[in-house]
């Protein structure tokens, strides 16, 4: 249920942007969305669908960009991506893991005309 408030968030950027640069148009929408945000794509384009209508982003296409879980170890110093629910590095074992990459959640373009 959280997509709601996020979904509304995005949106409200995409529009003040929009609105920026003078739009009359939104073509398409590119949103990066990490695993770990817990964040479901479907359930963003489904609340996305409900404020579109009667707004300059209506019909707008949404791309999404999903970004994997990568850690660092602090014991080994390796990078690797994570699977779900093993949080321990593949390679040493160790359980003491720095989140490099898969908390992102942002509007990283808006094509408009």
């Amino acid at each position: 249920m959280h997509e709601l408030a996020i979904t509304q968030s995005l949106f409200d950027i995409v529009l003040k942007e929009a609105e920026k640069e003078k739009a009359h148009k939104v073509e398409s929408i590119t949103l990066v969305i990490g695993e770990m945000t817990g964040v479901v794509n479907d359930s963003v384009q489904f609340y996305l669908d409900l404020m579109t209508p009667n707004t300059i982003a209506a019909g707008a296409k949404v791309i999404f960009k999903s970004v994997p879980v990568k850690v660092k170890c602090r014991g080994c110093g390796k990078i690797s991506e994570l699977k779900p629910y093993d949080y321990q590095c593949p390679f040493c074992e160790a359980t003491s893991l720095e989140v490099i990459s898969g908390k992102e959640l942002l509007v990283e373009s808006i094509e408009v005309t």
